[in-house]
């Protein structure tokens, strides 16, 4: 596995006083230093959308995405995402999968903690196995099933031991919420140190050089550290604007409102083009919600097609699978699509609307469903498009704050690997979701299963089951958008919406 360093110098603008004349070598200057061919210019300055602590750990839930920059950057896992998205080293500079597919063996490169003590397998271990605990509200961990131990077998080699194969672990163990944090302190590839409200990031010296001291300079390197600030949507594009970030990370759909509001160039904006799950999870299943046909119906009413078109960005696309159409691996089908996708929206609202008219004339009212979406422009957007369309089949609804009492509740989540099973797990018995048990039952089934053929006749199964209970109304794909200047090289979309800040500048051929 190569190891990356992926900074190189870049030019700055030299200073120009107002009022001051330049002359033709100035100017000559000024532009080459226009086109980072003169000069240094400094850290580069990344705007991650949303709070920065210090003091995050991925074993209290799901970090905002200033925070899982700066773990990823301070803290990287045993094995990391490069900037297109594909799998590379952390931690562990190389890694081993056995035969049978039942044993990852990993080992650690040459590295020390923040307090300058090496780290050990056995910490790592530990580190890792009190994520997947019962008392851990880390966000991954119903995500490995398949793990049976996590155990270091020397002081630089850790094997994680499966019951049954899965292809697509280290996709898992890539992301930045498996960053390896032991008690606030990290070990690398950046270290972290504060600048007012911001944190400056510079490259771990390498422990192995021959000369530290040239080490230590070259880390210190102005142009090789990353300035990272957590702030605002509206913050963060205000900078970005104002000539005071080079780039912004963090964008979901609640808020590209802000994106189109801030007049920042269309060309500078990156879609990563991400599968999961994108809509509404039935959280109660109570009054009207409490059959199958009625919570279809809602689904049916919903015009996909005009709610997407809404935000105006040709890359977001409507979704009616409960599974998302990419990345399902050879363990399972293709996603089932609903009976009623053959429907125009005019003949899917009659649908629904004839559902909603037969409740009524039973004599049993709707109470109106309490909705939860983020309290953002986009949040307000959404809502009123699928008020809208609900109110048409005669459902009246409300919107509410994601952490208030709910019928149904937004999930907006990437895939984060390639595993078929991934959507029904997220969909089935959890906390805010509807739990049927049949379809848990064949979910536990395939998860178990190390015949090919028999997990993807489950996954199929399970499908069907959780399509005809509808705990789930999806909308589309997740929307997860960034801006980058020319200087960010490595700011590139891809399939993860991965963006580590160590490959924000690509190297130099």
């Amino acid at each position: 596995m190569p190891s990356h360093n992926p900074y190189r110098k870049t030019k700055a603008t030299p200073w120009q006083g107002r009022g001051h004349r330049i002359g033709g070598a100035a100017l000559l200057a000024f532009a080459l230093a226009s086109c980072g061919l003169f000069g240094d210019r400094g850290p580069v300055k990344i705007a991650a959308i949303g709070p920065l602590n210090a003091a995050a750990n991925p074993l209290n839930g799901e970090l905002s995405t200033a925070n899982a920059a700066l773990l990823n950057a301070t803290s990287q896992g045993l094995i990391s995402y490069d900037g297109e998205g594909q799998i590379d080293t952390g931690l562990a500079d190389r890694w081993t999968v056995t035969a049978d597919g039942r044993s990852y063996i990993f080992r650690l490169r040459e590295a020390k903690w923040a307090d300058g003590r090496k780290v050990n397998a056995e910490e790592v271990a530990a580190i890792l196995r009190s994520y997947l605990s019962p008392r851990s509200r880390h966000m991954f961990k119903d995500d490995f099933p398949e793990i049976e131990t996590i155990k270091a077998m020397t002081d630089t080699v850790i094997e994680i031991r499966l019951e049954v194969p899965q292809p697509a672990m280290l996709e898992l163990l890539a992301q930045p919420s498996m960053a390896i944090v032991n008690k606030g302190m990290g070990w690398g590839p950046m270290r972290a140190r504060r600048i007012g409200r911001a944190r400056l990031l510079s490259p771990v010296p390498d422990p192995l050089a021959e000369d530290p001291e040239a080490a230590e300079a070259a880390a210190n390197d102005p142009a090789a550290s990353i300035e990272l600030v957590g702030t605002s949507p509206e913050g963060a594009l205000a900078r970005f604007k104002n000539g005071y970030a080079d780039g912004v990370i963090g964008g979901r759909f609640s808020t590209l409102p802000y994106f189109v509001s801030s007049n920042v160039g269309r060309s500078r904006l990156v879609v990563d083009p991400v599968p999961g799950l994108f809509g509404l999870s039935i959280v109660k299943a109570d009054g009207f919600l409490a059959t199958d046909t009625n919570r279809e119906a809602l689904s049916r009413a919903i015009r996909r097609d005009r709610l997407i078109e809404a935000f105006g960005l040709t890359e977001w696309q409507p979704q009616i699978t409960l599974r998302p159409a990419l990345y399902t691996r050879d363990g399972g089908p293709a996603p089932l699509v609903p009976a009623w996708a053959d429907y125009d929206d005019a003949s899917r609202q009659a649908q629904a609307k004839r559902v909603v008219d037969a409740w009524r004339s039973s004599g049993r009212e709707i109470a109106p469903l309490r909705i939860a979406v983020p309290d953002w422009p986009g949040g307000r957007i959404l809502f009123a498009y699928i008020a809208a369309d609900l109110a048409a089949i005669g459902v009246e609804s409300q919107r509410v704050g994601m952490n208030d009492a709910a019928d149904l509740k937004l999930i907006d989540e990437v895939m984060p690997n390639d595993d078929a099973l991934w959507a029904l797990r997220r969909l089935s018995c959890r906390r805010d979701t509807l739990c049927n048990r049949e379809a848990q039952n064949l979910i536990d089934q395939a998860t178990a299963n190390i015949d090919i053929g028999q997990r993807a006749q489950q996954v199929g199964e399970a499908e069907a089951v959780l399509a005809r209970y509808t705990p789930f109304i999806p909308l589309a794909t997740p929307l997860r958008w960034s801006v980058a200047s020319q200087r960010l090289t490595g700011l590139r979309a891809n399939g993860r919406a991965q963006h580590p800040l160590n490959h924000l500048i690509a190297r130099a051929n």
